[in-house]
């Protein structure tokens, strides 16, 4: 009868809503890390053209000292026409953004949760490809300098706005004069 009664009141307390408070479920097994109030989550990373003002500085700011003192460094290279740079590539947009993917790709590459081949991981599927794309010989900075004894920078004009709700057959797209901007002509 005694057994009985014990069963029964464990079962009752197997059956009772649990008590109020954080869930730890293997607290009792004494557990490092698997007791107390959980981590907070890191904040999601916001690309770098997406951010405005001194938040958007800071972060320029950070990701200029990595690739001036890490990046250039290490996986530069010599500058050709094959390989150009620019010394003001904060100023080229479409560069500022791959270099920021690219370092936050190296961030998290590099922490110790990404395991031993986490930067082998970084080096095949991100540096290759950005720096490829970023140094191309007709990419973004192709108008800069394609030797280091001719610094030059220049800002090459992206492709006119798409007019907004008029359909017209590629035939009937002329160019103004002055091949800047384009008008549909009817």
């Amino acid at each position: 009868m005694e057994q009985s009664a014990q069963q029964a009141q464990q079962l009752d307390h197997l059956a009772s809503a649990p008590s109020p408070g954080p869930a730890q479920p293997f607290a009792a097994f004494g557990m490092p890390g698997l007791t107390g109030p959980p981590p907070a989550a890191p904040p999601e990373p916001r690309p770098i053209l997406e951010l405005d003002g001194e938040e958007r500085e800071d972060e320029l700011d950070s990701l200029s000292d990595w690739v001036d003192d890490f990046l250039l460094p290490v996986y530069g290279a010599e500058v050709t026409t094959a390989a150009p740079w620019c010394l003001q590539w904060q100023e080229h947009d479409v560069v500022v953004a791959w270099l920021h993917a690219l370092w936050l790709a190296y961030q998290q590459h590099r922490d110790p949760e990404s395991g031993l081949s986490g930067l082998f991981v970084w080096h095949r599927d991100f540096l290759t490809h950005a720096m490829a794309a970023i140094r191309a010989p007709g990419g973004p900075l192709s108008a800069c300098m394609t030797s280091p004894d001719r610094p030059a920078h220049r800002l090459l004009p992206g492709p006119p706005p798409s007019a907004r709700g008029e359909k017209a057959p590629a035939s009937d797209a002329a160019p103004s004069g002055s091949g800047e901007s384009y008008q549909l002509t009817a």
